[in-house]
């Protein structure tokens, strides 16, 4: 079960071959991205109430760009993503919104209707490929069985296209891999077998679900890698979720950093890195690991945890566990504000590297300094005079 892959480009026919007979792309909607999702919102009907999972979620997406999603586990970013492909459960789901996907209202489908878009139009790539792999369906099988029903190929011709995929995703002896079943090989390569799942038949759109948290750090760069290199050759469109901003700082063209089932900030790379607002962003980037660092660093995190989406706090949601809260953090949730940038928008009263951001930040600090040498004294109260508007 070796990780050993094929460095070897597919050759220019084998993927000639495929775009043949994945046919051409239906024309795109004038003046429309290829994916418009609009206050997006999708809740779950449980026995303790309702779980506001995504609330109101918004962004544009145009081929060939890959737009990054960011944010800790229970932030919506598995939910969003299934909300605008419809794989959601049948019962005890709300969804409303608007969700575009080449001019095409997609929130009025149902999942005999989507059927037509899921594997040809639209596909994922999911987490864990040993779960979404069936473990007693041979890897041809799996592969195939999307080509023949969108494509309309006989068995033979379907087989020759799957060796190719697989070809295409650097898979050494893929006439061999085909008659192999998901256990006899290692994790890279089921990862690698989920990518030519997904771009089977040519999807315009790709779902990338944190495809690379079971896998080692070398391969988990072969996959991002490999991804990029199929979204270049087939222009397609990439949602990248991931909880990590480093995975996606080379890699997306914008980033939209959720929590609690909303956008807190989101902007292009380089202005996020370069000017970001948001204090959930900014401790998210604290808590990556820096090479530079000493070995046996203690690592930074974020204290608390995130809020319950049944009863959610009033207020901006990250107030709890953000250093910069102030009095108005806790009773006026701030809306996605525009920032200097084209583009750039972001959730918070008192941002990142703002004056009225760096004097909340200082008199936070002096309050803890203050309580953790014997004084009591309650964060909050003592910055009771930043509460006015920004």
């Amino acid at each position: 079960m070796s990780d050993v892959t094929d460095t070897t480009d597919p050759t220019g026919d084998d993927m000639d071959e495929l775009n043949d007979a994945i046919g051409a792309a239906p024309p795109p909607a004038p003046d429309l991205p290829l994916l418009r999702v609009t206050d997006l919102k999708t809740h779950f009907q449980t026995a303790r109430g309702v779980v506001r999972a995504v609330d109101g979620v918004t962004f544009d997406l145009d081929r060939g760009k890959t737009l990054g999603i960011v944010g800790e586990s229970g932030s919506g970013k598995t939910v969003l993503s299934r909300s605008i492909m419809g794989l959601l459960p049948k019962r005890g789901t709300i969804r409303e919104g608007s969700v575009l996907f080449n001019g095409k209202e997609l929130t009025d489908l149902d999942a005999k209707a989507m059927r037509d878009f899921w594997g040809s139009q639209m596909a994922m790539i999911f987490q864990d490929p040993m779960t979404s792999l069936n473990p007693v369906m041979k890897i041809g099988k799996q592969i195939t069985e999307s080509l023949r029903q969108h494509l309309d190929v006989d068995k033979g011709y379907a087989n020759e296209l799957a060796e190719n995929l697989l070809r295409s995703v650097r898979i050494p002896e893929p006439e061999q891999r085909l008659k192999e079943y998901p256990h006899q090989l290692s994790g890279g390569m089921r990862q690698r077998v989920c990518i030519a799942v997904a771009l089977a038949c040519g999807p315009e759109l790709l779902f990338a679900d944190e495809p690379t948290t079971a896998l080692d750090v070398t391969v988990q760069a072969q996959v991002l890698d490999l991804m990029a290199q199929q979204q270049r050759e087939r222009f397609m469109a990439t949602v990248l979720i991931t909880h990590d901003l480093g995975v996606v700082a080379g890699r997306a063209d914008d980033i939209a950093v959720m929590y609690a089932g909303r956008v807190v900030e989101k902007a292009s790379t380089a202005v996020l890195f370069r000017d970001m607002k948001m204090p959930y962003t900014e401790a998210l980037l604290s808590s990556i690991p820096k090479i530079a660092e000493p070995s046996h660093t203690r690592l930074a995190t974020i204290p608390g945890r995130p809020p319950d989406l049944v009863n959610p706090p009033v207020g901006c949601k990250f107030a709890a566990r953000c250093g910069y809260v102030q009095d108005r953090c806790l009773e006026e949730e701030p809306p996605l504000l525009e920032g200097t940038e084209p583009g750039h928008h972001y959730r918070c009263w008192f941002p990142v590297g703002t004056p009225e951001g760096i004097e909340a930040k200082a008199r936070n600090d002096a309050a803890r300094a203050y309580a953790s040498s014997g004084g009591e004294v309650d964060v909050t109260s003592a910055a009771s005079g930043a509460g006015g508007s920004v």
